[in-house]
């Protein structure tokens, strides 16, 4: 058995294959899943990695051992196996890396209803279940068929944002060669549009680019499709498509808490008085607006398992992250990139205006985007950095996650990550000289302590 301390994740399994991830493990996973929820059916979808059906295969194996029926739904994005989940009313699993490497694999589950499975809340005992074996099951297997899930995605996700008697739009949409190349068609088919398909080929190699927009070389492609073709608005997914970032009519890359605004302000004319998440490095304006427009705003830490909790406990209509993650109750609490996209072309498709007039009353600041920087002792840096501006007037501080520091007209959280030796700073100002004078001031007191 692989070293499972290296692949259980805070919010997934994930590991180079075969040799930390294999048909073994992915085996006893899903033997101890089935054993962890009792679910009497179990439902599973897989991205395009060539090594992806096969684990997706040996996981069902070790779930109908134990008793489980195993719903295959062959290909699919990491949403549709919470669509699958949702309304199928069973645990499911998607055999995904999302945007890591080829040589990497992995395996998101969640319990019935979409509910999501992370360190606190059953990849503990369901690492230990795999390390200590799985104990074999006293009856009958369970049966395994196959089923074809993303006509019945497609038309849910349809049904919860009104595209009715929008204007035609050109859409480019770059899949990075991952999921969305095959969801996309399917999604987008009876709509006005015309779609500007850019790397829909399913390649698990990722020959043309990394499937991770967050980093913004990965968004050359689709900015210069964009003007070249005259294009609407551009759409890119990561590998397992549950992200989606966007590209205005200029070539402009359009920031996640721009997006988080925008979907926020529909959902509450929808719903007025509801409350909408948003994590701690989204703009100052994303609660600014929430606010004006009658909804109430709710501050999470950062992280997908925060989110759906703080959605869950609040019963939130819409939750969104600056990585590009958007979250909607009527999808089971869950993140759907699509849904975001599908909402982003129904505000334009109404809308006479270019996107980039559009989204204009939602962007209000200017942001420096994630920074990393490599420090050994990361609780002495941000002490350093808290001592600075202690000694400032004005000045006011809190420790949701990491170090957040605010100013009158600007903001900076500075925050270490979970598995490297990286602090992450974000810098928010009214200005983009303030900006960048705190983004540097910042940056040297960090990276010269180290």
């Amino acid at each position: 058995m692989s070293d499972l301390d290296k692949i259980f994740k805070a919010y997934d399994i994930r590991g180079v294959v075969p040799d930390e991830l294999d048909e073994s493990v992915a085996e006893a996973v899903g033997g101890a899943f089935v054993r962890l929820t009792g679910a009497k059916t179990l439902v599973t979808l897989h991205d395009m990695r060539t090594t992806s059906q096969p684990l997706a295969e040996a996981l069902g194996r070790g779930a109908a051992a134990q008793g489980a029926d195993v719903i295959h739904g062959g290909l699919g994005s990491t949403d549709m196996v919470y669509y699958a989940s949702g309304s199928l009313e069973t645990p499911g699993a998607m055999i995904t890396a999302s945007h890591n490497p080829a040589r990497y694999n992995g395996i998101k589950l969640c319990r019935a209803g979409a509910k999501p499975v992370g360190i606190e809340t059953g990849l503990v005992q369901l690492k230990e279940t795999v390390a200590s074996g799985v104990p074999a099951y006293d009856g009958d297997p369970g049966t395994i068929s196959s089923t074809d899930l993303l006509p019945g995605y497609a038309e849910y996700l349809k049904k919860l944002v009104d595209l009715s008697g929008i204007r035609p739009l050109k859409v480019v949409v770059d899949a990075g060669n991952g999921m969305a190349g095959h969801t996309v068609p399917q999604v987008f088919e009876g709509l006005p549009i015309t779609l500007v398909p850019l790397y829909f080929e399913l390649d698990g190699t990722f020959p043309n680019h990394e499937a991770n927009p967050i980093d913004p070389k990965n968004l050359w492609d689709l900015q210069n499709a964009v003007t070249e073709n005259q294009a609407d608005i551009g759409l890119a997914f990561d590998g397992d498509a549950d992200r989606c970032f966007v590209v205005d009519e200029r070539g402009q890359i359009v920031s996640p808490s721009v997006l988080t605004a925008l979907i926020a302000a529909r959902e509450l004319a929808r719903e007025p008085g509801a409350t909408v998440i948003h994590n701690l490095i989204t703009s100052r304006a994303v609660p600014e607006l929430i606010v004006e427009h009658g909804g109430t705003p709710v501050r999470t830490r950062v992280g997908h398992s925060f989110i759906k909790a703080t959605m869950a406990e609040t019963n939130a209509v819409f939750g969104g992250e600056h990585s590009g993650h958007f979250y909607f109750r009527d999808f089971w609490f869950a993140d759907s990139g699509m849904l975001a996209a599908l909402h982003v072309l129904a505000a334009l498709g109404h809308d006479e205006r270019p996107l980039s007039a559009l989204l204009s009353e939602f962007s209000r600041y200017c942001a420096s985007g994630e920074i990393n920087s490599e420090v050994h002792d990361q609780a002495a840096a941000t002490a350093k950095v808290r001592d600075v501006y202690s000694a400032r007037a004005g000045v006011r501080f809190d420790e949701l996650d990491g170090l957040t520091v605010a100013g009158s007209d600007w903001w900076f959280n500075l925050r270490p990550s979970n598995t490297e030796p990286l602090l992450r700073l974000n810098v928010e100002a009214s200005s983009e000289a303030g900006m960048a004078g705190l983004r540097d001031e910042v940056l040297g007191l960090v990276r010269g302590h180290d």
